[in-house]
């Protein structure tokens, strides 16, 4: 491994639902210590898609100075730009850094920067999007249980109109491997039970993209002809929606979500969308970090792992695979306020006082 493996073992202890490490204490039996600090690289994809940089990041950061005080952290994001998530990726094998957590823009692109970097003898953990390559990690959610989740929240949500009505779908980048893995659940779910009219895959997730396909398929089927939206995320979600609305298609059609973004609890407080699918970063961010920090110790990274996953190339590594939750209006105070995701301060703007009642949202 790296020159900075020391001799001792993480203390693997269950985390909320998930398994974090606990080390860097008086209580670990080794610690990494040596002639400079230790550093990890954070790559991450965009700052389009709210959650990397006002959510994870700050999470990521915290576990690994928790389960590491003397870690450096290099953090970089791409600005959906696979070249320059390249350029990032060969400074930080330059600069010698002892383990690098990834969220690749592109998985197959970034394929071989992982394999320049295991060259090097520098791990490489995928973070939510499983990189190509020989990666050491992976931490995420069950990509294809989310697809799966949305799609029986559009069928529940259409209930009779469900047999005889026609959906969009606005499906996400398909380089971006938990894409292909959401619509594959999705459809898994959706086909032979609602008939799909269109179907958009957006690339580098972009909500103007989104728009302009909204607005195509309204053109094309009539106002009046679209019975509910499959929106990968909550990015597409606000797009779709707002082309529903600037189309004056009235009542809107129940759309679907993922992320749990503000702006998109708020909308299903006011009605506009139906439903997201949270993913608690807290413990997604403390399970990478955990295997970040394993990785750069040398310690065995299966270890602070609960699962394994195959990659592109057929290899098994070890991995924490998470469970994502469906939330509609109706679990917004018991899901994501019980939680600490948001307040009800935060979610309720004076603009929506009345629906939050009615949420019960008090």
């Amino acid at each position: 491994m790296k020159a900075l493996a020391r001799q001792a073992v993480l203390v693997v202890a269950a985390v909320s639902t998930t398994v974090a490490v606990v080390a860097c204490g008086t209580d670990a039996r080794r610690s990494v210590d040596g002639p400079r600090a230790p550093r990890i690289g954070v790559l991450l994809p965009d700052a389009v898609t709210a959650r990397w940089e006002t959510r994870d990041r700050p999470l990521l950061e915290n576990r690994i100075r928790e389960l590491c005080g003397t870690c450096r952290i290099e953090h970089a994001n791409a600005r959906n730009d696979v070249a320059l998530q390249q350029e990032q990726m060969d400074s930080l094998i330059t600069k010698g850094v002892d383990a690098i957590l990834l969220v690749a823009v592109d998985a197959k692109s970034l394929g071989p920067s992982v394999r320049k970097a295991h060259q090097a003898g520098i791990p490489v953990i995928a973070y939510d999007r499983l990189a190509d390559g020989p990666i050491s990690g992976y931490v995420s959610f069950d990509g294809e249980e989310v697809g799966r989740e949305q799609g029986r929240a559009l069928l529940t949500a259409m209930g009779d109109r469900a047999h005889d009505g026609r959906i969009v779908m606005m499906n996400g980048d398909l380089s971006d491997p938990n894409a292909v893995a959401f619509k594959r659940g999705a459809l898994s779910v959706l086909r032979g039970r609602v008939r799909i009219a269109r179907s958009y895959d957006t690339e580098q997730w972009s909500p103007e993209a989104a728009n302009k396909n909204m607005s195509a398929a309204i053109s094309a089927l009539g106002a009046d002809a679209i019975d509910g939206v499959y929106a990968a995320n909550d990015g597409l979600a606000g797009a779709s929606i707002s082309a529903l609305k600037a189309n004056k298609v009235r009542p809107l059609p129940p759309v679907t979500g993922q992320d749990a973004e503000l702006a998109a609890v708020r909308r299903i407080v006011a009605g506009d969308q139906y439903m997201t699918v949270y993913k608690p970063f807290g413990p997604e961010a403390a399970a990478g970090g955990a295997l970040a920090v394993a990785a750069v110790r040398g310690d065995s990274i299966a270890r602070a792992a609960t699962d394994t996953v195959r990659t592109s190339d057929g290899r098994t590594v070890p991995a924490v695979m998470l469970t994502p939750v469906p939330v509609t209006v109706s679990g917004i105070k018991d899901t994501l306020v019980k939680r600490g995701a948001y307040t009800v301060r935060q979610i309720c703007t004076p603009q929506l006082r009345a629906a939050c009642r009615r949420a019960g949202l008090t």
